[in-house]
């Protein structure tokens, strides 16, 4: 029985683990969890999964949820709460679902708490990967990735030596325009960018998607996860998500990762690793009915997220930082009807030419860096 914690259940990828932890009630059991704004639907999984601990977001709903919850359920909110449900003292595996940097001090507080580390926050280990790493390796924690591609290149490394690997490849659906050329990305709406061909996801990364943002931010992810230099990080335009990501090696073999686009795949088999688990309800892979398979390169030029992403991997220190805050900023103001879609790549570009480089920031340089370039983003962008 393996005992997990879990930040952002109300999300998609949070809501995908209960499903995970409901259909092998013998395998997992849930210890504790917590929830951003979806009040209502987070009262309805501590009745349905009876955690010990929660924390929310807002002293507010704390207080609303204290008169509902049972008497069995320790409350807490704000950052107090989230970082003791990331280092509950009862769990052994800790899933980060949280979006943005937020997810970032729970994850280092489970790390020192000597927790498995399950990540689908890519924003942890893009604004401060060399710190996240570090304390795993002092810790001796392991970070077993969510995200789909980097759980088919850690799949795909099994039993592999990383000093043979020629080049990561990420694959990208493209995303909500990916036939679109960039003269008809102007009037562009949030519904259009939220439809996404492939993926059921959460609009902030359904955003990123579009923007192919998320890749970037992925490939960044990628670089320390794998411990891979960027020039060993390609990205392959692959608009039917069957393979999910690629390792090659120095012999010229390429092992991939095949399967329906399920993000429960993934997040199953990080709950279970290095063990396997039947997935009930799983629509399985008939490449006969596929037919074909189709892969092309991305412009950087039309997809200029994904070129930010690698200029800042590749500058490194605190550029990562603000690339992930001015996204996540930008990312707000356009659901929110302030910007233009167009204008989203506008914010990041600004914004990281007026940044001035730190090499090796700290944890509470990062977090002033966030909230600075944050604010530079409103200021920029919203006249």
């Amino acid at each position: 029985m393996k005992k997990i914690s879990l930040l952002g259940a109300t999300g998609s990828i949070g809501t995908q683990t209960l499903e995970v932890i409901a259909s092998h009630p013998d395998k997992f059991q849930l210890e504790a969890l917590s929830i951003g704004k979806n009040i209502e639907l987070g009262l309805k999984q501590i009745i349905e999964y009876k955690p010990k601990l929660v924390s929310v977001q807002f002293k507010e709903d704390y207080d609303k949820l204290l008169k509902e919850v049972p008497n069995t359920v320790k409350l807490m909110y704000g950052n107090e709460g989230i970082e003791e449900v990331a280092a509950n003292n009862d769990a052994d595996i800790l899933v980060n679902a949280v979006l943005g940097s937020v997810g970032l001090r729970p994850t280092l507080s489970a790390i020192r708490a000597g927790k498995t580390i399950a990540i689908a926050n890519k924003e942890t280990l893009v604004t401060a990967g060399h710190i996240v790493t570090s304390e795993a390796k002092k810790y001796n924690t392991q970070l077993l990735p969510v995200d789909s591609e980097h759980s088919a290149i850690f799949q795909c490394l099994q039993g592999e030596r990383l000093k043979e690997v020629e080049k990561l490849i990420l694959t990208a659906s493209g995303g909500s325009f990916r036939d679109k050329d960039r003269s008809e990305l102007k009037n562009v709406t949030v519904d259009d960018a939220l439809n996404h061909p492939n993926w059921s996801m959460g609009a902030k990364i359904t955003i990123d998607s579009a923007t192919m943002m998320n890749k970037g931010l992925e490939v960044i992810e990628a670089h320390w996860l794998f411990d891979m230099s960027y020039e060993k990080i390609d990205v392959l335009l692959h608009q039917e998500s069957i393979i999910h990501s690629m390792v090659e090696f120095m012999d010229g073999s390429v092992i991939a990762q095949l399967g329906t686009p399920d993000m429960k795949v993934p997040i199953q088999f990080a709950l279970t690793y290095p063990e396997r688990l039947q997935l009930e309800g799983k629509k399985r892979l008939n490449l006969s009915e596929i037919g074909k398979l189709h892969f092309s390169k991305p412009s950087f030029d039309r997809f200029r997220c994904l070129d930010f992403a690698f200029e800042a991997g590749r500058k490194g220190g605190s550029y990562p930082t603000v690339l992930n805050a001015a996204n996540e900023q930008a990312v707000s103001l356009f659901l929110e009807g302030e910007i233009s879609f167009l204008q989203i790549e506008e914010a990041i570009e600004r914004t990281l030419d007026e940044h001035t480089y730190i090499a090796s920031p700290s944890l509470e340089v990062i977090q002033d860096i966030d909230f600075q370039t944050r604010q530079l983003v409103k200021t920029l962008m919203v006249k």
